[in-house]
């Protein structure tokens, strides 16, 4: 049987039955806000786990919340090809679960286990890949959204005029979905024209081309935005099923009198619209900071279908909020949210509204960046999205306490 095509809830009642051992670790969680917190990643490190399940494999662990349901999750590796011979958990980085917290549920604890049996795979929610066979696109997804960036192949100049697509660009696209399994795989096996229309499982709506799409950055020089090139090499870290984490790097840039290069580190979570990105900038200049822009496109779609854009900015949260309403193709929400101190305000440029932010050399900047289409059906409203956005923002600022005991 092939549990990874089961629904979650199926998943999890085949586990039940599974004998666990008497060595338990405990996981108490906590938050301060009285809003509900759905699919809440938890993450515990494996030396944590190791520490109270001696010799736990990540294919025969339990993770049940205090009801007794048991938990789809995912173990993380220290470092590519790590070792382990003496089965100290030096392989293994982190332990990773979601929790759905109800409004007004503050606390949540949770066992893990180890079994004899072996656990079958969960469900795919979060998956990132590199896309050779379409000159080296950079994709990713979860079970609410898609995304993909562009790499050197697709900047490079075709030897035969027309050959090739040339685009030169560091923006961000958005694939809408209106599905919950992973979509990346089979849209690109559909070739590069079918996933520009809707046949049942969501479409490539997002028009992106030099701007900076959902997320994209450059440095701000108090008129001008300067922007990098196409990323130039990418490293996955995690791969699912419940979080995806990768980085992309891009070569220096001129800058308005500085020279910056950049990497950003992607968390996708499944069950979560907006991606958290960790964006580290090297400056070589007199002052090692800047002021970094993140970027909405100011018209995602083809002029031709006349939407109707507008922009909510929300100083107090860091937010810039985009919804796009336009017949042919449903509606679209776009979102940037910088939650830290780091904010610095607004601006725009030409094709894009941009959230402005401080950044020093080689200090890592958040943000969170991502979209929520209409006809998936959770954001049928712009105050659906605009709630949504806020929520977002608040859940950044105010994150989870995780604790740990091993109980015997």
């Amino acid at each position: 049987m092939q549990l990874r095509h089961l629904a979650p809830l199926a998943a999890a009642a085949l586990l039940a039955p599974f004998a666990a051992a008497a060595e338990q670790l405990v996981v108490t969680v906590k938050h301060t806000l009285d809003a509900a917190r759905p699919a809440e990643t938890i993450t515990v490190p494996w030396t944590e786990v190791n520490a109270a399940l001696p010799h736990a494999l990540l294919q025969k662990l339990i993770v049940k919340d205090a009801a007794g349901r048991c938990l789809a999750y995912q173990v993380t590796n220290v470092a590519p090809l790590a070792k382990d011979p003496e089965k100290r958990g030096a392989a293994y980085g982190e332990l990773i679960f979601q929790y759905d917290f109800a409004a007004g549920e503050k606390s949540a604890t949770f066992t893990v286990e180890k079994t004899e049996a072996v656990v079958p795979a969960f469900p795919v929610k979060a998956f990132a890949r590199y896309v050779p066979e379409r000159l080296d696109d950079f994709a990713w997804e979860n079970d609410k959204i898609a995304h993909r960036v562009y790499g050197p192949a697709l900047a490079a100049p075709a030897e035969t005029p027309g050959a090739k697509e040339v685009l030169v660009t560091s923006g961000v696209d958005v694939w809408c979905k209106r599905v919950n399994y992973p979509i990346v795989d089979r849209w690109y096996n559909k070739g590069h024209d079918h996933y520009h229309t809707d046949e049942g499982e969501g479409m490539d709506t997002y028009s992106v081309g030099t701007a900076r799409g959902c997320g994209g950055t450059g440095v701000w020089d108090g008129s001008r935005l300067h922007v990098g090139r196409n990323y130039r090499t990418w490293r996955i870290l995690a791969n699912g099923p419940v979080r995806a984490v990768f980085e992309l790097t891009y070569d220096t840039w001129s800058a308005g009198g500085i020279f910056v290069s950049e990497t950003k580190r992607y968390t996708v979570d499944a069950g979560h619209n907006l991606d958290r990105i960790e964006s580290t900038f090297s400056i070589a200049g007199k002052v090692p900071e800047a002021t970094v822009a993140i970027g909405i496109v100011k018209d995602p779609t083809d002029k031709r279908k006349q939407p109707t854009i507008d922009f909510t900015p929300v100083a107090a949260a860091g937010s810039l909020a985009q919804w796009t309403a336009e017949a042919v193709n449903a509606d679209l929400g776009v979102a940037v949210i910088v939650p830290g101190p780091e904010f610095a305000g607004y601006a725009e440029d030409e094709q894009n509204q941009l959230v402005l932010a401080k950044v020093v050399s080689g200090k890592p900047l958040v943000y969170y960046a991502g979209a929520g289409w209409a006809r998936a059906g959770e954001f049928t409203t712009q105050q659906a999205w605009l709630d949504y956005v806020a929520a977002c923002a608040a859940r950044a600022r105010s994150p989870i306490t995780v604790t740990t005991e091993a109980r015997k």
